[in-house]
């Protein structure tokens, strides 16, 4: 009795009282990292979400009244015999977020001061700031819209690393409205007359060239599958919709009326939706690349970007009268519109797909 009550380790809650598997280690090993080192990004954004099925052993602490679990794998069509597997291309977490919105929004404001003190603004042609208040004021409601349902959206991704990607795309969407409001609010202190602040929400409620589009963000708000949403925003809206009037039309037409600062502002938004692209391919290869349910995917991802491609497309072609109000016409819709539809069908082959139907 005495030799064995000598052996027992001593019961101790003291630090280094006793050893553990690892606990000589420098490194995390509680998760598998993408390359031979976890990055920052690992370290700081895996398994921050609890998941049942790895270190949450206990199960779920607190379920919704109705047994729903606190994060379901039910919340979405797609399946994945791993979903800890995806890691988001450009690695953002929080303080890389917040310093890179820092960034942006800081130089945005710069060129915007800038421009005032030269007095660029004066300079504008007249049906040029009318395009700007008509149309970049009714543009930024559909950057809400979308912001909006990502940021709803990402509560119910069921990894952090998920949940990180679409969230951070719901946070430029959301700076990209602000931004466009607080320089359409700025501009018209320099502009005679003014700027009706007001026009922008009349055309996207009534002027039936931006119905088509408000309708189109209205199915991505009212979908019930988040993974839908941040696929259809991605791989569909934004090339057919999004780059058409920021990169078609913004950016080709503002130089020709002596606007030298709305495509500072706006390019801003075309770095932001590289980043969000890239993250969503990823997802999308990681998932139709899966072990158990790559042809469940790839089904039930095609059939989403079929449905929002008819609606984006038919939303783009309603937007083709706004080429012709610029005094100066630089651009023209029609190659635009072509433009738009060959992105779609380079971003479906990059993610393996077929290009839905309205391209094909």
């Amino acid at each position: 009795m005495d030799t064995q009550t000598a052996t027992q380790p001593a019961k101790s809650g003291a630090a280094g009282a006793a050893e553990f598997p690892g606990s000589d280690s420098r490194k995390f090993n509680y998760f598998e990292p993408k390359g031979r080192k976890a990055t920052h990004y690992e370290d700081m954004t895996l398994d921050v979400q609890p998941d049942p099925d790895r270190y949450l052993l206990q199960d779920w602490i607190i379920n919704f009244p109705d047994g729903t679990p606190t994060y379901s794998k039910d919340w979405t069509r797609v399946k994945a015999a791993d979903w800890h597997k995806f890691r988001a291309v450009d690695q953002e977490w929080e303080k890389t977020h917040y310093q890179r919105q820092s960034t942006i929004c800081g130089t945005i404001q710069n060129v915007i001061d800038n421009g005032r003190r030269s007095g660029a603004v004066g300079r504008f042609d007249k049906s040029w700031v009318k395009v700007l208040a008509d149309h970049v004021g009714a543009y930024k409601h559909a950057e809400f819209g979308l912001g909006t349902s990502l940021m709803q959206a990402q509560r119910y991704g069921f990894t952090q690393m998920i949940n990180n990607a679409i969230l951070t795309n719901s946070s430029y969407k959301l700076r990209f409205t602000q931004d466009l409001t607080l320089y359409l609010g700025e501009i018209g202190l320099d502009i005679e007359g003014g700027i009706d602040k007001d026009a922008g929400k009349r055309n996207w409620l009534e002027n039936p060239i931006w119905q088509g589009t408000r309708r189109a963000v209205e199915e991505i708000m009212g979908a019930t599958d988040y993974l839908e949403q941040y696929v259809a925003i991605n791989i569909v809206f934004e090339p057919l919709i999004g780059e058409l009037f920021r990169s078609g039309f913004i950016l080709q037409m503002a130089a020709a009326h002596n606007d030298f600062i709305t495509p500072s502002v706006v390019s801003a938004a075309e770095g932001d939706y590289e980043r969000n692209l890239a993250n969503c391919v990823e997802l999308i290869h990681v998932l139709l690349n899966d072990k158990d349910y790559a042809l469940h995917n790839r089904i039930v991802i095609s059939e989403w970007i079929e449905k929002h491609g008819k609606l984006c497309l038919a939303a783009a072609v309603q937007l083709q009268p706004i080429w012709s109000q610029p005094r100066v016409k630089v651009a023209s819709f029609t190659e635009a519109l072509e433009q738009a539809r060959n992105r779609l069908r380079m971003i479906c082959a990059e993610t393996g797909l077929a290009a839905p139907s309205i391209v094909a």
